[in-house]
């Protein structure tokens, strides 16, 4: 790799990213977008599927895999490959209702939160999670510097 070539540069000639929208709303990331925030959360190759969801397949997703009746922002399934020398192989699921609904109530731009999200969704893959606090604290850490890098404000400033 030339000293020239970023961490996220690398990363996304390592990405095989496919984009599938179930639901069109005005104003969602395109493909170059999610590449670029998928690519800096990224520490190894993978092929990755982000969809873009209703309330309802969100909601009847997150009741199948989750035990929870409602439609959340963000779910993440990984496949395997979670090791250095393997393809990661996974799926983020972006409900984009939910993510509107979300922007508009903490004053974030749409693009903001799903870079967000997407990013989050990008550690789950990896491994990561928000478990017991701890790892909560690790993983909001690990959040914050990869916004911070792709140009977004802290995503946790406002919540307290």
């Amino acid at each position: 790799m030339s000293a020239s070539r970023t961490r996220a540069e690398s990363a996304a000639a390592k990405l095989e990213l496919t984009v599938q929208t179930a639901v069109k709303l005005p104003g969602l990331p395109a493909k170059a977008e999610l590449r670029r925030w998928i690519a800096a959360a990224l520490a190894q190759r993978a092929a990755i599927t982000v969809r873009y969801v209703g309330s309802a397949e969100g909601r009847r997703l997150n009741r199948a895999y989750r035990d929870r009746d409602y439609a959340t922002n963000v779910l993440s399934f990984g496949y395997g490959g979670n090791g250095r020398r393997q393809v990661l192989a996974g799926d983020i699921v972006l409900c984009a209702p939910v993510l509107r609904r979300e922007a508009r109530a903490q004053g974030k731009a749409l693009a903001a939160h799903v870079a967000h999200l997407t990013v989050h969704g990008t550690l789950h893959l990896q491994g990561h999670d928000h478990q017991s606090p701890r790892a909560a604290a690790r993983m909001e850490a690990l959040e914050k510097k990869i916004l911070a890098k792709l140009g977004f404000p802290d995503p946790y400033a406002d919540d307290a």
